[in-house]
């Protein structure tokens, strides 16, 4: 996990040096700065958070209190005045920031500040404070022990892989009784600079364990805000996505019930099919199946009436099968010859004489056919016609 950690420590500080390098920051800082002009000095608070810088310097005869930027003076605090008199003033101005907002710059005079414009290598951009440090004793002709200094990025190229930087610098022993002086008036400077005109020069000298720890609350606010929004985005989300899958698992519900119903449609209709079939079936095998009447109306008009029959049988390959007595059995086949229903009549056996009645009993066979559909307008053949009258049915 430390070598991840250091890796990306390492591409981090090559972005921020190829980033430094680059002429992308100033020319983002000119622009920025060119539109800030044109704003108003309230819109300008506002984006800028609300700071509000003021400017305290020592005097001759006590300090001076105004805002940066501007040559008002907002409050003196005279030497000979009391210690509260003087902190009531300077509380009395300063009240009318918000503490949040508020910043105060202790500025130095020109004269008791040493500053020295430095070249150094790019690399030392991201800790430029701290490789600054080890080179006071060179560029001053103070020790390190007894300065306090301040650096910044001039924002100037310098030569190849070089950038240009300004140090300065100011004796403890001259800054430090004013630091505290002004902690003994309530005031805790959150920079030490320069004047510059009016304003700062942005050279901050101020050491770092004597810089006020600041709870920036707005920022608390803010970043708690942002985390509700986040939370409120992903729960918004999270809401959308259950929703899609409630309404997934509708559908997916829906479906299932229709291929239900689809099926059950189907098997009702496979019945159906079968059914049909069945019919059909039927239908056609009725439709190719001799007719049993039709065969019986014609063996009574065609038999004699002498003549009758003891079994008849009719099967579904139209294989007609008849048994009975007849005084002269061996007519029976000429009866036959012509019928429209009774084909290849033949004897099955042989012909004997029953001892009882003194006829001969006869077994014979023959094929039933199916009679073709009368022809429209043709006259249907009476049972007068269809053979010998008087045939015992």
């Amino acid at each position: 996990m430390t070598a991840l950690q250091d890796a990306s420590q390492l591409q981090l500080e090559r972005f921020r040096r190829a980033w430094r390098g680059s002429a992308l920051p100033g020319f983002l800082s000119w622009w920025f700065g060119e539109l800030a002009n044109l704003v108003p000095a309230r819109w300008r608070d506002a984006f800028t958070g609300g700071q509000r810088w003021y400017i305290i310097e020592r005097g001759e005869d006590g300090w001076i209190l105004r805002r940066a930027g501007e040559a008002t003076v907002l409050a003196t605090a005279d030497d000979i005045d009391a210690v509260e008199h003087r902190t009531a003033q300077f509380s009395r101005v300063l009240a009318e920031a918000d503490p949040a907002d508020r910043r105060v710059a202790l500025v130095l005079p020109a004269g008791h500040v040493l500053r020295r414009r430095l070249v150094l290598p790019v690399a030392a951009r991201d800790n430029l404070r701290q490789v600054v440090g080890f080179d006071v004793d060179r560029q001053t002709p103070f020790r390190a022990d007894e300065v306090h200094f301040g650096v910044r990025d001039l924002g100037e190229p310098a030569g190849e892989n070089r950038f240009a930087a300004e140090l300065a610098a100011t004796p403890r022993s001259a800054l430090d009784p004013l630091l505290d002086e002004l902690g003994a008036l309530g005031i805790t400077p959150d920079r030490v600079d320069v004047a510059k005109g009016h304003g700062l020069a942005g050279v901050d000298l101020l050491p770092p364990q004597r810089a006020p720890r600041r709870v920036d609350r707005r920022r608390r606010i803010n970043i708690a805000l942002a985390v509700g929004v986040i939370i409120l985005a992903v729960a918004a989300m999270a809401t959308w996505l259950h929703n899609r899958a409630v309404a997934l698992d509708a559908m997916r519900a829906e479906v299932d019930a229709m291929q239900a119903d689809a099926k059950r449609v189907g098997a009702l209709r496979q019945r159906l099919t079968e059914s049909a079939g069945a019919s059909g079936f039927l239908a056609r095998r009725k439709a190719e199946s001799a007719a049993i009447l039709p065969v019986l109306n014609e063996l009574t008009a065609r038999l004699p009436d002498d003549t009758w029959l003891e079994r008849f049988t009719l099967n579904a390959s139209g294989q007609i099968g008849f048994q009975g007595q007849s005084p002269q059995a061996a007519r029976l086949i000429d009866a036959l010859k012509g019928a429209k229903t009774i084909a290849e009549p033949s004897f099955q056996g042989t012909i004997q004489t029953d001892p009882t009645s003194g006829k001969e009993r006869f077994y014979m066979q023959a094929k039933a056919l199916t009679p073709k559909p009368a022809a429209a307008g043709a006259p249907v053949p009476s049972a007068s016609t269809a053979g010998p009258k008087g045939a015992a049915p």
